[in-house]
């Protein structure tokens, strides 16, 4: 179980508190109105903080600093995107993302790193793929046969400045592209892992928990 964190309880955020809650873990959700509250069920157990989303304290007593993930889907943009850099930047959330309403501006800041989905082609399940990596393994494709699966992936920090192969080889998977600064690449021999960059993968789907087990442990130091 992990602890979830959600800026704004409108409809965006009142179905993710649920779908959370749902699968067992713990959610707090922070809303400047506490008349937004009565969109969660009856049932809903998870914290509900009135206050300004990025405003520290608020963010604190929804339990940030304890947080695997913070989602910010409130109506505002710019509120959206300064808590999701407080939550990173402040608190160090390991998974954050925002929602933005204006295309050009969730462009700007997916080149600055920081993960946005765009309003107009938003779903639950798109912000749910960025901060559960279980979703992540869900796959973008998935070849005729079932078998293999194009996903992204979820490496330890201790990763970082690793070559490319050197994680293939590990994991036994084969690196399709990487998202780095809101852009495509793809990997070149002395290509190496950085921060920031979102690595997608072909995998074996039987495989794929193994994988996220091998690949969320540091690297085997060399003998």
């Amino acid at each position: 179980m992990a602890h979830f964190v959600i800026m704004g309880c409108g409809r965006v955020g009142s179905t993710l508190a649920h779908t959370l809650e749902d699968a067992g873990h713990s959610v707090a959700i922070i809303d400047q109105d506490d008349r937004a509250f009565r969109r969660l069920r009856a049932g809903f157990s998870g914290r509900k903080v009135t206050g300004v989303g990025f405003d520290r304290e608020t963010m604190k007593r929804a339990g940030v600093e304890e947080a695997y993930a913070f989602a910010a889907v409130s109506s505002g943009d710019n509120s959206n995107i300064l808590a999701t850099r407080v939550a990173r930047e402040t608190f160090h959330v390991p998974h954050v993302v925002a929602r933005i309403y204006d295309p050009g501006r969730a462009e700007i800041y997916q080149r600055l790193g920081i993960p946005t989905v765009a309003a107009v082609r938003w779903s639950a399940d798109q912000v749910l793929r960025r901060i559960l990596p279980e979703q992540h393994i869900a796959g973008d494709y998935r070849e005729p046969s079932g078998r293999l699966v194009l996903a992204e992936v979820d490496l330890n920090p201790d990763w970082i400045g690793h070559p490319i192969s050197s994680i293939e080889k590990a994991a036994g998977i084969r690196i399709a592209y990487l998202t780095r600064f809101g852009e495509g690449m793809l990997p070149a021999a002395g290509t190496s892992y950085q921060d920031g960059d979102t690595v997608h993968a072909m995998l074996n789907v039987d495989r794929s928990s193994e994988i996220g087990h091998i690949l969320a442990k540091s690297p085997a130091k060399e003998s």
